[in-house]
This record gives C-alpha cells, sequence and structure tokens, in this order.
C-alpha cells in the first residue's frame, strides 16, 4: 500500500526538524535528498542516480555533475546555503542538451539546504518555499510518490470581474428600495442581455449602444427603456408595431419564457446607469454560463444562504464529480476510437442516449458544465470523424446532436430553475459557436424552442423515475441542500422523515442524507444508473454513517469512488465556507474503485486504487459504528466534564478572581481551578466558584457571593428549555457535576487535526473540568499510553466527527468503540513503561503548553522519541511488533478487530435485490 497523506505529512515534518539548521559542515546534498525521497517513500538510488556526469555548457570544462537525475521526471540541483537559487536553475538547464529526450525531467528542483524551489516545466510555474514549510507544500510532489494529482480549473479573472459588477448593480437597486422578485427577474432578465450582447446572439454590443444612447446621463428612464426592451424581446417581429424605435427593433425575438410575464419597473438613477455600462463593459463571451448561479446568489446574504443550504460551485469542484462519474470513461472511449469511423458514430450515438439528473440543481451549474463536456466530447468526435480540408462544407452534415433536452434538473424554487434554462440555453450557444468555428456557418437556435427539463417542485416529494428514466447512460449528479440537524425547518425535518420512514435514528441524519436514499430508489429498477453527490462531510462521521447505511446496504448501494474531507468553495461574493465529501455509488460494483485524499481541506486530491470504500470513506471492512454506552472490554469509562450552565457567573480569569477576592476575601476556600479544552490546551488555567459542599449558614456570611447565586438564579429563570428553569431551584449547582476524587484523564473535545497527536493528560482532583472536556476517572498510565498512541490516532482520524476540520471526540463513538489490545503482563509493562517517558519528556519542558509540545514544527526531539516508542510498544501488544506499512494497513486492522469485536452492522450485509426489472450489463 503507498504511504497515506498523514504518513507523509509526519514525515516531512520529521524531515524538515531535521535539516532545518543543517550546515554545510554536517550535512551533504545525497543525505539531504535520499531522505527527501524517503519522506514519500521513494528510495531515490532505485530510480534515479546522484552524481550523474553530464555535458554542461556553463562550465569551463564543458563537463559537469547533475545532482541527481530521475530519468523524465525530476532532475536536482543542490547549492551551499546561501547560495543563488537562480544561478543553480540556469546551471540545471545547461545539462539539457546532453540528455536524451526521453531522459528530459518534466520538474527541477534546486536547493540549498534553508530553500526549495519546485520549477514545472510543462505548466511553466515555479515555486519556492522554506524547508519548514514542506509539510504544507506535499501537494506540489504528488509526482515523487506516484499519487496522481488531479487539478482542475480554477474561476478566471473575467469571470470574477463580471460577478462582482453585477452584484454592485443589484446593491444599488436594493438599497434603493426594489426588491424582491422583481429585482431577481430584473436582474436574470439583465444576465441574458448582457450575455447575449457579446456572445453573438444580439448583434454585437446594441444592448450597450441602447443604454448609452437611448437614455439620459442621469438615469431617470433607464428602468423604462430596458421593461420596454424586456417586452420587445417577447414579441416576435412580425407582431411588433411598425413604428418600433429602430434601437429596440433590431433586437431579435427570443422566448424561452424568459420574457414573458411583465414585471415591476424600477426607478434608477446616475450610478445605477453607470453601473449597468459597467457590466456592459465586460466582454460576457468569455464568462462561463456554469457561474450565472454564483452571480444570481451573490446578491442573497449570508443568513439565506444557511437556511436555504445553497453552496454554489466552482467548476473545479463540479469535475470532480462529473469526471469519475462518466466523463473519464467517455474520454478513454474516445481516445480508444481513434480515427475509426464505425466506432466514432457509435460513440456520437451514445452522446445523444445520455441523460444527465440533478435533483437539487438550483441555478444549473452541475448541469451546465455537464452539457459543456459532453458537447465538446461530441465536438472532439465530430473532428476526428468528419474533419480535413473540406471540414467548411459539411455544415449541413455536421450539426450537434446532443441538445439541451438531456438536461434534468428539479428545483424548489422558479426562479433558480428558469437561470439553469437560461444557462443551459447560453451554454448552448456558445458550444454552437465553437462548432461552427469548425465546421462552417453558426446556427443560431432562436427563438428558444427546445428546453432543459427542469421541474419545479420538492425533490423529495417528487416521483425521480417518472420524470427521468434511470438506466444505462443515466447519471444522478449534484449538491443537494447543505443542512445539519439543528439548521432544518419543521417542513425539512418532515421531508427527512417522509423519505426515512421506518428507519431507526433518522432523525440524526443531515438533509443531505434523503438524497442517497431517493436516488437508491431511483436506480432499483435500473442497476445501471450511477450517482454521485456533494454533501457535508458530517455524514461520514460519527454517528450519521451507522444511521444512513444501515438503510443504504439493505438496498444494494455501494461507494465506487470518493472524495475525502475538502473546502468547498464557491463563486458568490460572501463564500460559503464548509467541508464536504464527494462520494460516487451506485447499485453495480466498479472492478477499479477510488478514493482521493487532501493534504490540506483547501488543496489538490491525490487519487489513490483501493479494493473497498466504507462509509467512513476509508479501504476498510463494511462496518458503521454505533453509539455505545460503555468501552469495548475491561477499560474505564469515559464521561463528560462538568457543565454549570450559569451564564459565566461562575467562572473568572485570573485577574477577575483576584478582584473578586478583594471584595470577597472570605471566598478564598472557595475557588478551584477550571479547564476546558483551550485552557488545557494552551495552559490558560481559569478558576471556578464552586458551592456546592457550602451550607446556607456559610453562604449567607458571603454577600458577595450571593450576588453571583442570584445571577445564575436569574440566567437559568429566564431560559427556554423547561430542564433549566428547573435548575434554577438550586442555582448553587451545577447542571452536571463530575468531581473525581483522585487523578483522572483529561481528552479535549475540539482539537486541531494539524497535530501528530491530540493532546491528553493528567490532571489532579483539585482541578475541575469543564464540559468542553472528556474525562476518565480510573485511568492508568497504560491507558494514557493507548490514546495517544498512532493506533488511536487512526482510529479518529477514520471515525471522529469533525467541526470544520477539526476533531470533535466523542465517547459513545470514537473511545467506546475503540478496539483496545489485549496485552501480556510484560507488553503492559512497557507500554506503561513508555507512557511514564512521554510524560517524563513533557515535564523537561515545563514552562511549554501542550500546544507548544505538540505543534509539528516545535515538538521536541525527546518527545518524539518517547512517542516512537509508545507507539511501537502499543503496536506490539496489537500483535504487530514490527508496526504497520502504512496507515491504511493499520486501520484495516483496527476496523476487522472491531469487527471481530462487535460488528453492529453485517461485515457484508445482504443486499435486498429490488424487485423490479433491472437492464441487461
Amino acid at each position: 500500500m503507498p504511504l497515506s497523506l498523514n504518513e507523509i505529512r509526519d514525515r516531512a515534518t520529521a524531515f524538515a526538524r531535521e535539516y532545518r539548521d543543517a550546515s554545510n559542515e554536517n550535512a551533504d546534498a545525497q543525505s539531504f535528498w535520499g531522505d527527501f525521497f524517503k519522506v514519500f517513500g521513494i528510495n531515490a538510488r532505485r530510480v534515479g542516480a546522484f552524481e550523474k556526469p553530464a555535458q554542461n555548457l556553463a562550465s569551463q570544462s564543458g563537463r559537469g555533475r547533475i545532482d541527481y537525475l530521475w530519468k523524465g521526471v525530476v532532475l536536482v540541483e543542490h547549492k551551499s546555503r546561501g547560495q543563488d537559487l537562480d544561478r543553480a536553475a540556469g546551471q540545471a538547464r545547461d545539462y539539457f542538451p546532453s540528455l536524451k529526450d526521453s531522459e528530459l525531467p518534466r520538474y527541477i528542483i534546486v536547493s540549498d539546504f534553508a530553500r526549495i524551489r519546485l520549477y514545472d516545466l510543462e505548466a511553466d510555474q515555479s515555486t519556492e518555499f522554506a524547508l519548514a514549510e514542506l509539510p504544507r507544500r506535499l501537494g506540489l510532489f504528488g509526482f515523487i510518490s506516484g499519487y496522481t494529482t488531479r487539478s482542475y480549473g480554477s474561476l478566471n479573472a473575467v469571470d470574477v470581474e463580471a460577478a462582482e459588477k453585477l452584484g454592485l448593480l443589484h446593491d444599488l437597486l436594493e438599497d434603493d428600495g426594489f426588491g424582491g422578485k422583481a429585482l431577481d427577474v430584473w436582474m436574470v432578465r439583465t444576465l441574458f442581455c448582457l450575455f447575449a450582447d457579446n456572445a453573438g446572439i444580439f448583434e454585437t454590443g446594441i444592448f450597450r449602444a441602447l443604454i448609452e444612447t437611448r437614455s439620459a446621463e442621469d438615469g431617470s428612464d433607464l428602468g423604462a427603456l430596458i421593461t420596454r426592451l424586456h417586452r420587445v424581446l417577447a414579441t416576435p417581429e412580425q407582431q411588433r408595431q411598425k413604428s418600433l424605435d429602430e434601437s429596440l427593433a433590431a433586437f431579435p425575438y427570443v422566448n424561452g419564457r424568459l420574457f414573458d410575464a411583465p414585471v415591476e419597473q424600477p426607478e434608477t438613477n446616475t450610478k445605477m446607469r453607470a453601473a449597468l455600462l459597467d457590466c456592459a463593459r465586460v466582454d460576457w463571451s468569455r464568462v462561463s454560463p456554469a457561474i450565472f448561479g454564483s452571480l444570481f446568489q451573490s446578491i442573497k446574504n449570508r443568513a439565506e444562504r444557511r437556511r436555504g443550504g445553497e453552496h454554489y460551485t466552482t467548476e473545479a469542484n463540479i469535475l470532480k464529480c462529473l469526471d469519475p462519474l462518466f466523463l473519464d470513461g467517455l474520454r478513454a472511449e474516445l481516445a480508444a476510437a481513434k480515427q475509426d469511423a464505425r466506432r466514432l458514430n457509435a460513440f456520437l450515438l451514445r452522446l445523444r442516449r445520455i441523460r444527465i439528473f440533478d435533483p437539487a440543481c438550483g441555478c444549473g451549474n452541475f448541469l451546465v458544465v455537464a452539457y459543456r463536456e459532453l458537447r465538446r466530447l461530441e465536438l472532439e468526435a465530430l473532428r476526428r470523424r468528419y474533419g480535413g480540408d473540406d471540414a467548411g462544407q459539411l455544415v449541413g452534415v455536421v450539426l450537434s446532436q446532443v441538445n439541451v433536452d438531456q438536461m434534468f434538473g428539479i428545483e424548489v424554487e422558479d426562479w433558480p430553475a428558469q437561470i439553469a434554462q437560461v444557462a443551459l440555453w447560453l451554454t448552448d450557444h456558445q458550444l454552437n459557436m465553437e462548432l461552427s468555428q469548425e465546421f462552417g456557418q453558426l446556427r443560431l437556435r432562436l427563438p428558444l424552442t427546445t428546453a432543459p427539463q427542469i421541474l419545479v417542485g420538492n425533490a423529495l416529494r417528487e416521483d425521480w423515475a417518472g420524470f427521468v428514466k434511470p438506466g444505462a447512460d443515466a447519471y444522478c449528479v449534484g449538491n443537494p441542500p447543505f443542512i445539519g440537524g439543528k439548521y432544518m425547518s419543521a417542513a425539512q425535518r418532515a421531508d427527512v422523515a417522509l423519505v426515512f420512514h421506518g428507519t431507526k435514528n433518522a432523525g440524526l441524519l443531515d438533509y443531505v442524507a434523503c438524497w442517497y436514499r431517493k436516488a437508491a430508489e431511483w436506480m432499483a429498477s435500473d442497476d445501471r444508473a450511477e450517482c454521485c453527490f456533494v454533501s457535508t462531510n458530517s455524514i461520514t462521521q460519527g454517528e450519521q454513517p451507522a444511521v444512513l447505511w444501515a438503510d443504504l446496504w439493505p438496498r444494494g448501494v455501494i461507494i465506487n469512488y470518493a472524495h475525502r474531507t475538502f473546502r468547498w468553495t464557491s463563486e458568490a461574493r460572501g463564500r460559503a465556507a464548509v467541508h464536504c465529501v464527494i462520494i460516487g455509488f451506485a447499485l453495480r460494483d466498479r472492478a477499479a474503485k477510488h478514493l482521493f485524499e487532501y493534504a490540506r481541506a483547501e488543496g489538490h486530491p491525490q487519487a489513490i486504487k483501493v479494493g473497498r470504500i466504507n462509509p467512513y470513506l476509508i479501504d476498510g471492512p463494511m462496518v458503521a459504528l454505533t453509539r455505545r454506552s460503555s468501552a469495548i472490554g475491561q477499560n474505564p469509562q469515559m464521561s463528560l466534564g462538568n457543565q454549570p450552565i450559569d451564564g459565566g457567573h461562575y467562572l473568572f480569569s485570573a485577574e477577575e478572581k483576584a478582584l473578586f477576592l478583594e471584595r470577597e476575601p472570605k471566598a478564598t476556600s472557595l475557588f478551584k481551578q477550571w479547564i476546558g479544552s483551550e485552557e488545557f490546551i494552551n495552559g490558560n488555567r481559569r478558576w471556578c466558584l464552586h458551592l456546592a459542599d457550602v451550607g446556607p449558614e456559610d453562604l449567607r456570611k458571603l454577600p458577595v457571593v450571593l450576588e453571583r447565586v442570584n445571577a445564575v438564579r436569574e440566567f437559568r429563570g429566564k431560559s427556554k428549555r423547561p430542564a433549566t428553569q428547573e435548575l434554577a431551584k438550586t442555582p448553587t449547582r451545577f447542571a452536571f457535576t463530575n468531581v473525581p476524587t483522585r487523578r483522572y484523564l483529561v481528552v479535549p473535545e475540539v482539537s486541531s487535526e494539524d497535530r501528530p497527536f491530540i493532546p491528553i493528560g493528567f490532571e489532579p482532583p483539585t482541578v475541575l473540568a469543564s464540559n468542553l472536556l472528556k474525562i476518565v476517572p480510573d485511568a492508568e498510565n497504560y491507558h494514557f499510553a493507548v490514546l495517544t498512541s498512532r493506533m488511536h490516532m487512526a482510529w479518529v482520524r477514520a471515525v471522529c466527527g469533525r467541526l470544520k476540520s477539526d476533531f470533535r471526540y466523542s465517547s459513545g463513538i470514537v473511545y467506546n468503540n475503540f478496539p483496545w489490545p489485549t496485552p501480556t503482563e510484560a507488553q503492559r509493562a512497557a507500554i506503561e513503561r513508555s507512557a511514564q517517558g512521554i510524560l517524563d519528556a513533557r515535564a523537561a519542558h515545563s514552562g511549554a503548553s501542550l500546544a507548544d509540545l505538540y505543534d509539528p514544527l516545535t515538538m521536541p526531539p525527546k518527545l518524539v522519541a518517547a512517542h516512537a516508542a509508545n507507539d511501537r510498544a502499543v503496536d506490539a501488544a496489537y500483535g504487530q511488533p514490527r508496526g504497520f506499512p502504512t496507515e491504511a494497513a493499520r486501520l484495516a486492522f483496527l476496523f476487522d478487530l472491531y469487527q471481530n469485536l462487535v460488528a453492529p452492522l453485517d461485515a457484508t450485509p445482504t443486499r435486498r435485490r429490488p424487485k423490479s426489472r433491472r437492464g441487461p450489463g
């Protein structure tokens, strides 16, 4: 198995730490680069050569030695610390004439120990960074480890300019009091006109000229003029008045329902006219219709995006779904067809049969990109089939057969559905332009007749199979609403109850899970259909996988590819910041499965071929973890820390405590140290006024303390929760109290995924832990050691819930399901010694916080060594004294062990074969 990205990151951190203080005297280039390649699991000498003799045009003797050459891949030139890297790069290029064509590298790396610079010669790009940054730059070196780096196109400058200028126009109108549906309609129509003015639908520039020449400079008549234009665009030429102003008569009849309905006319001014003209100066022919949804969405505020679950998407992210779903297969089929006329004809017929279905289509982003890619594949096939010197004479023969009526969508709101239609029509026009450039005269599809199939309705209450028939070449794809349980409306909760009727604990599921269930039902009548959804990563973490997959497994659903957690970006202003996964699934198993991993949530994915994908999106047994009330085996129980529900009245900083005691000096003994996750990790201790054991006769002597008690009583009494109101009757007590009588183990509920280990540790009973910490009162050094081992961290990374990308540790899912080792007495003793070694290594840095100690770049070498010894001891207790080659192997072992111990769901779930007819293979 290849190294996981986490393992590569750990190695990169260790490498950067080892060489950060290297000098020319204590380090040499061969050791440096040999260790560098080891970071990625590569033996440098096996794949290349150090000190390779070669001709060097810059050398006086004409001879030189290449520091390292991996033929066809990378050439390395290393210099002493502080030397000129530009000169090193020039020297590297001077070796090229002496290399064969097959030996020429795509990449050059130059370094002086302290800095690394990578040149990508094909992309004509270079990146330089300090050695310490290597763990954050791993995505640049996917070509070394053998991982495939998929790079997707990003938003171009014209798209960004167009979005911002149109957003400004909207803001001016809305701020002036023109809003609601009328504004939405007006903006969508304006968007069409702006595009049509540059893209050949209108005579080029006539919309801009209309504004410049037929509206007053103060903009007072602009609203009336544009409203009049809308009526013209909805009227066939033969039905227009003969006396119509020639500047309006020049516009074609559009139809397509876009301009049919009358809409309120806005009042306009100088600023609005200037903003619209500013929009008209953009070259809209270069703007992708795929961002029209983002243009429309950019006018809504953040709260509306959260309520609607709308997270409009970059084309790069859309292609992460479409490529493995069907585009990669089509590209391979076209490549295999070569110039064969029979195979190309069959391929063209297949393209016409394809149906793309987005059951949460919004403004049509996915449908637009899918349609564009299908048309471009068709164009390439037509080019191969009919291309040549006489291609321009074939316009009557070579016409696109792929059309917008192959695009199906369901959208709950009317105007996003209209935008989806418009965006697809404009995309069709752009692609007809491309076809015309290849084969001849443009065939303009006006008036608009053939239409995309966009259904306005609630997708969770519609009959999908009745709307678009599943089967071969039917693909369901999209990004359903990203709404967690606490954000759902009553209507959305009712949708969940309807879709998952009879499914136990369905209330735990995010709203997006409903689309998975509906998709499984849709595919049941013909298992040749396939699906892919973008989803919040929470459906692969914590309690949700067990609930969702207990429902999907019996229906035969299989994951064929997946992107693990990454940052989902939008092209709208005020971008939605969410962490997502992509899951490609079907009722048929693909022979080749792929997982796409991310070194960083906002980075590029690395494709890894795997044999299976389980609900946690790892290559492991098909099990899902249910919430357990107790730990597996004879292990101590984990519980919650103290929960005051006090409105903050019992909690104090050191300064606040000192001021309080100046007023109430007799309360000194009532204070205890207080820690939550942040205080425990960063060493910022606070204090708590703990009154549980104080008698009323003593409290009455402490008037300042009684002020706090009364404030807590009032705070609880004002709560909307009956349980909290009840707590107002006992204001001196916490809502939940957990005060151990001896040393106890602390595990932060939330901690950064960037640390190699979750910082855990022991606290004395004099310190109170908050409910933001998990505590294990009966833990010993042995339990501390296992929980701070690589075994447990691998488990955490796979199953733990997340707060964005940070770990959100739970006892019911993570701790209570963790499969502990069964060590011999000698193995347990070895683990206890290694635990003490970690504690001793920490104690040597008494002034450092756990955040300092576990920062990947500042972790002390002795602590690193202590953890390595602990990992060896724990691995041995699992019967693996040599450890594991990769984290993937470690996880597969843990899930197998868990499956043998508990198996809450069958390891190989019984797949209920649908009763309805399935298509042939």
